[in-house]
């Protein structure tokens, strides 16, 4: 039984159906992405997952337990942290106060203190800019500071939704370096990016979605060498 595992889910804005019976597993410690064009369903499968748009029928599980109709801070609570597509830090309180209430959730004070300086160690620039308010930073630095908010929640599942939009080259090179190193570490990540080129460089395995669905799926570097995904995604 793989950690995280979403069944068949069907998801819908309204009468308009956003998801068609997508599948997907993570194991433990991997990191797994899903690529496709814009409107694919790939930030919709996160916010089912994180509860945010339930879907409409299906299963989601996480170590086995069903929580598909949880609540999303009950699901926070069990560990499924996102990092949001367009970043939606709090625009007028500081870098650190944003990390802060990234762990609202949490009572170990000593922990959190230790995972605030290793957000540092992994994003050096937030360290210098804890005090200034986040609105006033560049987009890579409040993706970085959205990364480190998700972190704080002490997830066992990190989501990160599209964390190289309308970022500089060199911060999205710096961010999935970043990315990386903390799955290296053991963190479990399923990773939203239209950036194919990236997100199969740093994942294990990857799914491909169209308009709502599961079209493909292999290890990222069988994807890589695939024509079609060559053709439609890396742009060869």
């Amino acid at each position: 039984m793989a950690f995280l595992e979403v069944e068949d889910i069907h998801t819908y804005y309204g009468n308009i159906q956003a998801l068609k019976g997508v599948s997907l597993s993570v194991e433990e410690g991997e990191c797994v992405t899903l690529i496709g064009s814009n409107g694919a369903g790939k930030s919709t499968t996160l916010r089912s997952i994180s509860g945010l748009t339930p879907p409409r029928t299906g299963s989601i599980k996480l170590a086995g337990e069903e929580i598909s109709m949880l609540p999303p801070q009950e699901i926070v609570g069990l560990g499924i942290c996102q990092s949001p597509e367009g970043r939606k830090c709090f625009q007028r309180m500081s870098v650190l106060e944003n990390l802060e209430l990234g762990a609202y959730l949490r009572r170990d004070t000593d922990q959190m203190a230790k995972d605030i300086q290793r957000i540092f160690e992994l994003f050096p620039r937030l360290e210098e800019r804890q005090s200034q308010k986040a609105g006033t930073m560049s987009g890579g630095e409040q993706q970085m500071l959205a990364i480190g908010r998700a972190y704080m929640g002490s997830p066992k599942v990190l989501l990160l939704d599209e964390p190289s939009m309308g970022i500089s080259p060199v911060l999205t090179e710096r961010i999935y370096e970043t990315i990386a190193q903390i799955n290296q570490e053991g963190m479990t990540i399923l990773l939203v990016e239209q950036n194919a080129n990236f997100a199969l460089d740093v994942s294990k395995r990857a799914y491909v979605l169209e308009t709502g669905a599961v079209v493909m799926s292999d290890s990222s570097d069988a994807l890589r060498t695939n024509p079609e995904v060559q053709k439609a995604y890396l742009g060869t």
